[in-house]
């Protein structure tokens, strides 16, 4: 809580905020900036994920099963039900997908449940001045990840439909096709239609992408400028305590009071957004393998 003795509030909470970045951001979302600690602690934590699950696979055992395994099993069993229900065409990679998103995600959302002072005060001893290490509360992560939900969709529509039948429904649905007929105006109204269904399917894609993003997002950056708040408490009872024991003391309660309810209460949250980017991901993809052209 040093730093929040040694700044006000605002410079504490903007101090946090800032990445450890190639240059200074221009606005929320800035692609010629590069964030050093988002990129890292992404990688880390799905390099993890991915390296836990093999050891679970290459311990499986037939049979009756240890704690470690049975609790993969459990979380399998529950990702692949979800999957079975939403997935109805091509379900060949659905579950495995949807169990590293899951995972990912959760322990990338895990990371806001540490002292927000600790990775940064760790980072100033190897020269770095900024360190963020929430992936998910910086935007550039969950657009990525929801542009990567983008790019499957469009590759099972595609593998699943044929690309003229990806194509023909990007211009047929919603509304439907007008029948052509040797009256002029058919062809008129059949070109305005089609770019109404194809207008409105683009809307469909951006807006999906954009939604899914901004809504991890939203929610794990609030929570994060919350753990700041609560943090701020510690350093007004440094300054308090010592004018006044009564209001110190109170103060240090209500840190502790305060931080322990919240950080309970975003454990939930913490497993809940991981659980909503797992089913979007799967709904988004096995929406692109349905037909919605009309008959």
């Amino acid at each position: 809580m040093a730093e929040a003795e040694s700044l006000t509030g605002s410079e504490y909470v903007a101090h946090h905020l800032r990445h450890n970045a190639s240059a200074v951001q221009q606005g929320l979302f800035d692609p010629s900036v590069v964030h050093y600690d988002t990129i890292i602690f992404s990688l880390l934590t799905v390099a993890l994920v991915l390296i836990v699950m093999r050891l679970a696979a290459a311990r499986a055992i037939a049979g009756v099963p240890g704690r470690f395994q049975a609790f993969i099993e459990m979380i399998f069993d529950l990702v692949d039900e979800q999957a079975k229900a939403v997935v109805t065409v091509d379900r060949t990679y659905a579950a495995p997908l949807a169990l590293t998103v899951f995972c990912w995600v959760a322990l990338m959302n895990a990371i806001d449940l540490l002292p927000v002072d600790w990775i940064p005060r760790l980072a100033r001893w190897f020269g770095a001045d900024h360190l963020r290490p929430l992936p998910t509360a910086d935007l550039n992560a969950p657009l990525g990840m929801a542009l990567g939900v983008l790019i499957l969709s469009l590759y099972y529509g595609i593998k699943v439909k044929g690309l003229f039948g990806f194509l023909k429904e990007l211009f047929v649905a919603p509304f439907g096709q007008v029948h052509l007929s040797l009256n002029p105006l058919t062809w008129i109204g059949a070109i305005l239609l089609s770019l109404a269904n194809f207008g409105l399917n683009i809307i469909e894609y951006v807006s999906k992408t954009f939604s899914m993003g901004m809504r991890l997002y939203g929610n794990m950056y609030a929570g994060e400028l919350l753990f700041f708040l609560i943090a701020l408490l510690g350093g007004s009872f440094a300054l308090d305590s010592v004018h006044s024991v009564l209001v110190g003391s109170a103060l240090g309660f209500a840190q502790v009071l305060v931080g322990f309810t919240w950080e309970i209460f975003h454990i939930l949250i913490v497993l809940l957004q991981a659980f909503i980017f797992m089913m979007l991901t799967l709904v988004y993809i096995g929406q692109a393998q349905e037909s919605h052209a009309p008959h």
